[in-house]
């Protein structure tokens, strides 16, 4: 019967639980090699504020916002990222619906006034991205208050509402006194609020922490009011003492606070990239440690992120801040081993960056990762784009699991499927739809192996029953560069498994479809 003419038959499947978890080791598939699906984590910044990256300009109608948001992802799913970095709040504002602070500037044109065809882009952002299976991490800006940028100061900005928590600077900017205790209560509001209401994977801040200089002219951080207090009630640190502490205790309670709500959701940031000039000897360039108050080093020394990306915005060759040879110095400083992803700027040419991914690679061989600065060089450099779906991103990835945070892997996917004249279509049912993130589908033509990362929100996929292409994988074992083999090859066995939210993977279920063909 199956081997005739199928129209269209629905067959329970016959389940084979393998139990070899294919997460940490080489999966025993007795016999059948099953490759394990890559991992590693493709990220791209998306910037809001000034319009940088989205959208493109302020007011836009909210279809062109949709449709502007739905290219960059498109563009990210087809290069086979797996992660957006969208920033949410660039000036005490909101890319999306809250009650404590006002609608952004930067979206339609007007602090306060939310999109004329209403919608959440956050929500918004958040679906499409699962739906290409890239996680969706919330970047927001803690301290900046006001961006220079950002239009005049409306009677909705946290300028007008709560004066005691900013300060003026020089150049145009406002921003938080990070000493206060209430602007800590403040801002880990504005972060547990979007932690609990939307199925975001990350919480990231990126290297504002006290600003820069140039947004003072050159002056020192106008904090004398709250410094008087803090000496007056029988303070001891010194200034940068006290500055750096108050930074510090916000960063590790921001960390402790997510885990109590969502422990799945990761938090990240993105210091600056130099610690502190001379560590490595040969670094010359920014203190963060001694100007913008933040002991970047403390942090991931401690353990108070699940990933860092130290903002490497140099080439390779750069000898006085050589992208590896800074990466290397910030891999002595991971003492929990927690995941550390570089960024990198890629609009030095497809060449700086694929040797920068590889670099990567080689030094974080289990977990690697880069997080790039930003979307808009793959928007207007086809060369780089091409040069990435053709080489280091040619297959899709997995996003790294995160050990500290869970262990327990996810139960097994079950299967139906029907069998057509010319496919078979798998669909998949999870035992725990609201913590599975993805499911990886892996076929065999012949003896070839190919995988296939998919989203929950895909209910089926149809697999040819025979197939021409250029394998990668044969038994387990990578397919040479330039082997020109081509096949057409018949599908005899599928296994699927399922991702959590913690980025864990189940056992597998086989389907044995030899008899079929």
């Amino acid at each position: 019967m199956m081997c005739g003419k199928i129209n269209k038959i629905l067959i329970s499947c016959l389940i084979f639980i393998l139990c070899t978890n294919i997460l940490g080791n080489e999966p025993n598939t007795n016999g059948l090699n099953i490759p394990k699906a890559d991992r590693e984590f493709r990220a791209a910044w998306i910037a809001t504020v000034a319009n940088i990256n989205w959208p493109s300009e302020p007011g836009l109608s909210v279809a062109q916002q949709k449709k502007e948001a739905i290219y960059l992802l498109d563009l990210l799913q087809s290069c086979n990222y797996n992660a957006a970095i969208f920033q949410v709040r660039p000036q005490a504002d909101a890319l999306y619906k809250s009650d404590i602070e006002p609608w952004s500037y930067f979206l339609t044109g007007q602090q306060g006034v939310a999109p004329k065809e209403y919608y959440d882009p956050l929500e918004f952002w958040i679906e499409e991205a699962h739906k290409r299976c890239i996680e969706l991490h919330a970047w927001i800006n803690p301290y900046r208050a006001h961006h220079k940028d950002g239009a005049e100061v409306s009677k909705y900005s946290v300028i007008k509402k709560r004066p005691e928590l900013v300060v003026e600077l020089k150049d145009g900017y406002w921003w938080f006194d990070p000493s206060l205790t209430e602007t800590q209560k403040h801002l880990e509001n504005i972060v547990l609020d979007i932690v609990n209401r939307y199925d975001i994977d990350g919480i990231h801040f990126d290297d504002y922490f006290y600003p820069y200089p140039t947004y003072n002219h050159g002056n020192d951080f106008p904090d004398d009011k709250s410094w008087n207090i803090y000496k007056n009630n029988g303070g001891n640190l010194n200034r940068k003492d006290w500055r750096r502490q108050s930074v510090n205790s916000f960063v590790k309670q921001i960390y402790n606070s997510i885990k109590l709500i969502k422990p799945h959701v990761k938090f990240g940031i993105s210091p600056f990239g130099i610690w502190r000039p001379n560590n490595p000897k040969s670094i010359k360039g920014f203190d963060q440690y001694d100007v913008l108050f933040a002991d970047a080093k403390l942090w991931i020394n401690n353990g108070w992120i699940d990933y860092w990306t130290p903002q490497l915005y140099w080439k390779i060759n750069d000898i006085d801040q050589s992208f590896p040879v800074l990466l290397g110095w910030w891999q002595k400083q991971n003492l929990n081993n927690r995941h550390l992803w570089p960024g990198s700027k890629i609009d030095y040419g497809s060449d700086e960056t694929i040797n920068q991914i590889m670099i990567t690679r080689g030094m974080f061989a289990e977990n690697p990762g880069n997080v790039h600065w930003s979307i808009e060089p793959l928007t207007n450099d086809k060369g780089l784009v091409t040069e990435l779906k053709n080489g280091p991103y040619s297959n899709q990835a997995l996003v790294p699991f995160s050990s500290w945070l869970s262990v327990k892997n996810p139960s097994s996917p079950t299967a139906d499927f029907i069998v057509n004249q010319d496919s078979i279509k798998i669909e998949p049912s999870f035992h725990d739809i609201k913590n599975t993130r993805n499911w990886v589908l892996y076929m065999r033509f012949d003896d070839f192996w190919e995988y296939k990362i998919l989203s929950t929100s895909k209910v089926g996929y149809n697999i040819p029953r025979k197939k021409s292409f250029k394998p990668k994988v044969k038994f387990g074992v990578a397919i040479k560069k330039n082997d020109k083999l081509n096949i057409e090859g018949k599908i005899n066995f599928v296994a699927i498994s399922s991702i959590d939210k913690f980025g864990n993977e189940s056992e597998i279920t086989k389907i044995d479809f030899s008899e079929i063909n």
